[in-house]
């Protein structure tokens, strides 16, 4: 069971000051003992400052820590520093948490100490309201490759902040990689996923918000090897063999992303990076024909 601070909940923010009261009410009309609440503020321009100042007044316990800006991963290690809890709960400022999903992690935790990582299931709500419940990924059993093969190329485990709770020394043991600005969360869940236990709850906890600004849209952005370099220098040797088909993966991930925004250029070189690297992987029949009709 927890002493003390049992669960941090670390909300990273940059620019967000229309969206940040949201997410911090839905935290702090549910924080019970055993649970602190800090936010991040990465050298945001906005009226970030004056929406935490009015928040602080109405919430004295909420710990507001300001920084240049260096990145949603330094904020959130900023964040992992400055906290005190057991476990941790990282909440981009743009989604919110569903009432009673702290009570339901705290008392996760209690009946499952083993756990590293505790998966749940979220709301995801579109730019126009819209909202699709979807279920917390089923992990199963499997030894530590098959469960990284299945996270990071067959995509069949879904894991998102904001609905996602890490024990303390996990984190710890995988910091964010500071010198990417997006796709920094690939490693760490990566490493979270093979470093301990995981549970999985069947209910939703958070909304998790899709929107055109987010930094989820944004990790195209990053060079490709360096995402793939940052997840494999954190697991053991013996992954090697999964780096170049994650590499090919992403760069084909790429190209269906080039494809869709219209920018044929992009695409095309990005599919002949994804061939020179796995050959069978760009062969496959749902690229090879996206890839002749672009090739023309």
């Amino acid at each position: 069971m927890c002493t003390d601070v049992c669960i941090s909940v670390v909300v990273p923010s940059y620019n967000y000051a229309d969206r940040l009261p949201r997410a911090l009410h839905s935290v702090l009309e549910q924080r019970e003992p055993g649970v602190e609440v800090i936010v991040v503020d990465d050298g945001s321009t906005d009226h970030t400052g004056n929406v935490l100042d009015d928040l602080h007044r109405t919430w004295p316990e909420l710990i507001v820590i300001r920084q240049p800006n260096a990145g949603a991963a330094a904020a959130r290690n900023h964040g992992v520093r400055r906290s005190s809890g057991r476990y941790l709960l990282m909440l981009d400022a743009d989604d919110e948490l569903i009432p009673g999903s702290l009570a339901l992690l705290k008392s996760t935790v209690g009946h499952h100490p083993e756990a590293g990582l505790i998966l749940g299931g979220h709301i995801s709500v579109d730019e126009r309201g819209h909202e699709r419940e979807r279920s917390a990924s089923v992990v199963g059993d499997g030894s530590a490759s098959e469960l990284i093969d299945r996270y990071l190329l067959k995509k069949r485990i879904a894991i998102s902040h904001g609905c996602s709770l890490f024990r303390r020394d996990v984190i710890e043991g995988c910091p964010y990689p500071e010198y990417l600005r997006s796709g920094e969360d690939i490693a760490v869940f990566a490493y979270a996923l093979i470093a301990a236990p995981v549970v999985r709850l069947p209910q939703a906890i958070a909304r998790i918000h899709k929107h055109a600004d987010s930094l989820r849209h944004q990790r195209n952005n990053e060079n490709p090897l360096v995402i793939v370099e940052s997840v494999f220098a954190r697991l053991p040797e013996s992954f090697e063999k999964l780096k170049v088909p994650y590499h090919a993966q992403r760069l084909l991930s790429l190209f269906r992303a080039a494809l869709l925004a219209g920018d044929t250029t992009q695409a095309r070189a990005f599919y002949l990076q994804a061939l020179r690297a796995s050959p069978r992987q760009a062969l496959r029949l749902t690229y090879l024909r996206k890839a002749l009709r672009l090739l023309r």
